[in-house]
């Protein structure tokens, strides 16, 4: 009776064990970096975007996946509207833009279309998109994450091999909250934090002052609070905005204005972090 017990204890414990994940690499990769966000409407596209051409311009091959399934910024980002193509009718090539590898859910579908998907159906699309897409020869895969730290944000933890994530936050306390659980959530599944970014942390005036309508500090607070580096500011300005909407993102089509230099001093952080 004893042995039984203890027979049965081991089976439970397997059972109750937590399961381990194989992370695989994204073949055709040198190093991956997630840029995520807790908090959805802080401008995390527009800064992974800008960031990927950041680290072009310092010399690195890029790509860019878009892991937005529900809502997929990059077609308007960077000005594509075609669907990639399949040599094999199993594996896609990447859209090639500026240089830069790109694959987004919105290249697949059309743009009116809601993504009205279960959990199984996006990670099904998500390992599809690391997994069956010819990404070649490139330095760094940018990763544009949903906002919050779900299923998508789970698999990418657990399942893919990560080289470090950066998280992006506007300074007032509602978003910050949510970076908290954000942090915890990569720390707690083993992914390596570069740092945080302080977006739209302030604005210019006609004036020439800044302001900072959305608070100050408390972004490069939260990094210090969770011993995490700290990696910047990038401004509100209006040139990065229609940037976006022509398609051609402001570190591409203007490296040498003054919100671009900001942008390369993150970056020029973060391949020395990723190195």
């Amino acid at each position: 009776m004893t042995e039984k017990k203890a027979e049965m204890s081991e089976a439970m414990k397997k059972k109750l064990a937590p399961k381990q994940f194989i992370k695989h690499p994204i073949n055709g990769v040198k190093f991956t970096l997630l840029v995520s966000s807790a908090k959805g409407g802080v401008g995390k596209s527009t800064v992974s975007i800008n960031l990927a051409f950041a680290l072009q311009n310092l010399g690195l091959k890029i790509g860019i996946l878009d892991a937005d399934v529900y809502g997929p910024s990059l077609p308007k980002l960077i000005g594509l509207n075609e669907k990639p193509k399949s040599e094999d009718g199993k594996a896609l090539i990447p859209i090639e833009k500026y240089n830069a590898q790109c694959m987004s859910m919105g290249f697949l579908v059309d743009e009116q279309t809601p993504m009205i998907w279960r959990g199984p159906m996006v990670i099904s699309a998500l390992k599809t998109m690391t997994q069956k897409v010819l990404w070649k020869d490139r330095d760094v895969i940018v990763i544009d994450m949903p906002p919050g730290t779900g299923d998508t944000q789970l698999t990418f933890a657990q399942e893919v091999k990560v080289s470090g994530a950066v998280i992006v936050s506007t300074p007032q306390d509602l978003a910050l909250l949510d970076v908290r659980r954000g942090i915890q959530m990569f720390d707690k599944t083993g992914v390596k934090i570069l740092g945080l970014i302080d977006n739209m942390s302030f604005f210019k005036g006609d004036d020439g002052k800044e302001y900072k309508i959305f608070g100050e500090g408390g972004v490069e607070k939260t990094a210090k609070e969770f011993n995490k580096n700290f990696l910047g500011h990038l401004p509100i300005h209006q040139d990065l905005r229609n940037a976006n909407d022509r398609g051609d993102p402001l570190t591409h089509s203007d490296p040498n204005h003054e919100v671009s230099k900001l942008f390369t001093k993150i970056a020029n952080k973060i391949k020395v972090s990723l190195n």
